[in-house]
């Protein structure tokens, strides 16, 4: 008999551990469906402009990639459409250069854009240290130039109204992707200005007038012409402090 009882105390003793165990691993799985579920991918959700700032340092937005805050210009003419500014319409001739323009001015700076402009003949630009002619719809400044003969040369708008410096007539078009977005990257700092398209070098400038501004507005043009289109996008500059 007493064999016998301890053997029952051994069963009994068993199944008590396994109900333990058996609660235990219930409550953890409890615990677990409570617990909200984790972020695994937090790259895959994050701003775009804050990766490309983070690659940046110093640069800030000019265009919040939705409204024209900040800018000034023909409303008719230029909008905001898939997260850039366009200038122009394929629809309809453009009577006049049109200019849209920041409502800040800059001095020496670096400034970095994506252009892509559209149409038989499309021709626009960027300026830079820039103002407004009064009573006019011209500006008057040096421009970044953009189109067919022109790609990547800097031009004197409405002042000397030349080329002042650029690449050979035949090399111009070769750093471009056609209806396709470029990359503008345009420096300017005392009297030397430097230009790139595509991280290729086309301008090397340095301004002998010691009369002409330093400082103005930056502008987005779309030229004169028949219908076209000039868009930019992801438009961020970095003030330089000499």
């Amino acid at each position: 008999m007493l064999r016998i009882s301890n053997l029952a105390m051994m069963v009994v003793v068993s199944l008590m551990m396994v109900g333990a165990v058996g609660s235990v691993r219930a409550e953890a799985a409890e615990a677990v469906a409570d617990d909200p579920p984790r972020l695994t991918k937090p790259l895959a959700t994050a701003p775009m402009l804050r990766l490309r700032n983070q690659k940046e340092p110093g640069f800030q937005a000019l265009f919040d990639g939705q409204t024209l805050d900040g800018w000034e210009g023909n409303h008719e003419i230029f909008r905001v459409q898939d997260g850039a500014i366009v200038g122009g319409s394929m629809d309809r001739d453009i009577p006049r250069n049109e200019f849209l323009c920041t409502t800040k001015e800059y001095g020496d700076f670096e400034l970095r854009l994506q252009f892509k402009i559209v149409g038989q003949g499309a021709n626009a630009g960027v300026q830079i240290r820039s103002r407004r002619i009064p009573d006019h719809h011209e500006v008057i400044g040096y421009q970044a130039d953009l189109g067919d003969q022109w790609w990547g040369c800097l031009y004197d708008e409405s002042r000397r109204r030349k080329i002042l410096a650029g690449p050979p007539a035949e090399e111009r078009g070769k750093p471009i992707r056609e209806n396709d977005w470029n990359d503008y990257r345009i420096r300017c700092q005392g009297n030397r200005i430097q230009l790139w398209i595509n991280g290729t070098q086309t301008v090397d400038y340095q301004e002998p007038d010691a009369d002409i501004a330093r400082q103005g507005f930056i502008g987005l043009q779309v030229h004169s012409g028949g219908p076209m289109e000039a868009w930019y996008r992801n438009i961020r500059i970095r003030e330089l402090n000499e």
